[in-house]
Order: structure tokens, then sequence, then C-alpha cells
């Protein structure tokens, strides 16, 4: 009988110290599960100007089930991830960041409920151990994005099982602003979550700056949401009415010889608010109007420099 594949994708960028750590601690997990299944990694090298493609290399001569994939530049880590889709070829496929901050133990119990029938298997966050500065921006993030994706456990969630059957789904899409992890809960799958607490960073430092989770929360609100837009729309109404009461107010005002707001702060303050309410919207606007270009354009999701197998 024909093993079963497993495939484990794993972007990195600057990565370098992590790497061999992170190869040997997925393998010793990978090899308790030899006698039923088949495995192969696939490390993304999302553009590194450290030393980590030398380190993929040095891992893939001893290890041929090891592909190592070599970006032009930094694409970020949902192109990362969809490379590893259009490259995998496992029955199952398993994506864990290369930090150390994810227990790949926690695969068996993965692919246990894989066979119990769940396509989806994701590991939650129910606590991180970072400084309370990320603590907090997280947790915040999380809040807003299970408006927009209600299945969105509270802590998010990076480390994640699927079939094959789900990640060719994904594929499918072609979307150049991914957010895979709610693209993955919108297909409809019933989602099973293990909950763990993340480790804390021992080696090297986070390249998840303050910009890349604007632009995540961004592509993640947005491409599953038409909530910004019928918030704009309350807005509008809310103003209109605002604005309505506050002309009848200045009516009977005007009617009893009484000046309700003297001087011209007041005006300043409507003026203000109303500006940037515009600017706000205009903003929102302009974020969809340039995914649809984005999509026009139909450039590349990634490039690949060199591809080692």
């Amino acid at each position: 009988m024909k093993k079963k594949l497993i495939s484990v994708v794993v972007p990195v960028y600057r990565n370098e110290g992590t790497l061999y750590k992170t190869y040997i601690s997925l393998i010793s997990v990978l090899r308790e599960l030899l006698s039923r299944y088949a495995y192969e990694i696939i490390f993304i090298n999302d553009g590194s100007d450290d030393n980590s493609l030398n380190e993929l290399l040095k891992i893939k001569k001893v290890d041929r089930n090891v592909t190592v994939i070599d970006f032009v530049r930094n694409f970020g880590q949902q192109s990362a991830i969809l490379a590893g889709f259009q490259h995998a070829k496992g029955n199952l496929l398993i994506h864990i960041s290369a930090d150390l901050q994810d227990p790949p133990d926690l695969i068996t119990k993965m692919i246990e409920k894989w066979n119990k029938g769940y396509k989806v298997v994701a590991c939650a966050r129910i606590d991180r151990e970072d400084d309370f500065i990320s603590k907090i921006t997280s947790k915040i993030f999380y809040s807003l994005i299970k408006v927009a994706v209600p299945k969105m456990p509270a802590g998010g969630f990076d480390y994640f099982l699927v079939d094959n059957e789900v990640y060719k789904r994904v594929l499918s899409f072609d979307e150049r602003n991914s957010f895979i992890q709610g693209d993955l809960l919108w297909l409809g799958y019933e989602p099973y979550f293990i909950k763990y607490k993340r480790l804390k960073r021992v080696i090297g430092k986070s390249q998840w700056n303050f910009t890349k989770k604007i632009k995540y929360f961004i592509d993640g609100f947005i491409n599953t949401s038409y909530l910004p837009i019928r918030i704009m729309s309350f807005i509008g109404v809310m103003t209109s009415f605002l604005g309505f009461i506050y002309a009848l107010v200045v009516l009977f005002a005007r009617l009893f010889n009484d000046i309700p707001f003297q001087g011209y702060a007041p005006i300043m303050i409507v003026l203000l608010i109303a500006s940037g309410l515009i600017m706000m919207m205009l903003g929102v606007i302009g974020e969809y109007l340039w995914r649809i270009y984005d999509e026009i354009r139909k450039r590349p999701q990634y490039l690949i420099k060199k591809l080692y197998l």
C-alpha cells in the first residue's frame, strides 16, 4: 500500500539562526510517522538578505526530501505560503513558521484529526510569550478581524494542516492580496482548532513589523468582508442625521433670538470632523480601487530565482 504524503511548508525570512533547529525538530516528529507516511519539506526563502539560503542548502544536501524555493526578492509571508501550496504534492499539507515558536509536536495530533475527517485543522493561540505591546496589538488586531471572519479564533492562527482538496481550492482563487487564513475559513469546511501557547522567540528578531501587520489587517478585513463599505454608508447616514438635527437646533434658536454656539470654533470643529470622515472614506475606497487595479495587472504573486529540487 502506497504511503500518504505529508507536505510541510516553511516560509523563511532572515531565519538563519533557527533553520537547522527547526529542521531537526520537524524531522524528529516526521520520522516517527514514517511507517505510515512519506514526507516532503518545502522551504521558501522569501528574499532573505542573511545566510538563510546557505543554511537551507546545507539541509538540502543531507535530506533528499527537502525542496528549497528561492525568491528573487521579499514578497511576503502570504506569497511564500502560496508558493508552498503550488509546489506541494502531499495528501495533506502543514504550514509552520521557521522561528521555533510553534511546537512541531502538535503535528501528530493534527494528523489524528485529519484522519478523523477534518480537512482544516488549525492551532489556535490562546496565549503568547511576547512583550506586552505585541500582546495588546495582536489582541486588538484579531478582535477586529473576527468581526469580518466570525470563525477566526481570538488569538488567530498561522500553524495549520489542510487537506489537498482544500489547498487546491485556495490556489484556484488566484488573488493578488491574499489572506489565506480567512480563505481557509471562508471555504466552508468545518475547522478543528487545537489550542496552544505560542513560545517565546529565543533566536533572532521578529520581522513582522508594524507596516506588515497593517497590510495583513487591511487584506484580512477588505478581502473577506463588505463591512468597510457598510460602515461608510452608516457613517454617511448618521452624519446626515446629525446635520439635520443641528439644522433644526439652529432654526429654533433663530426663532427665539438665541445663538446656540458663538464664534468660529463650532464651525471649525464640524468642518474638521467632516473632512476627516471624507478622507477616511476616500482611503477605504482607494484600498478597494488599488486591489481592483492590482488584480487587473495580473502581476505574478512571486518570482522564483532558483528552485532546488
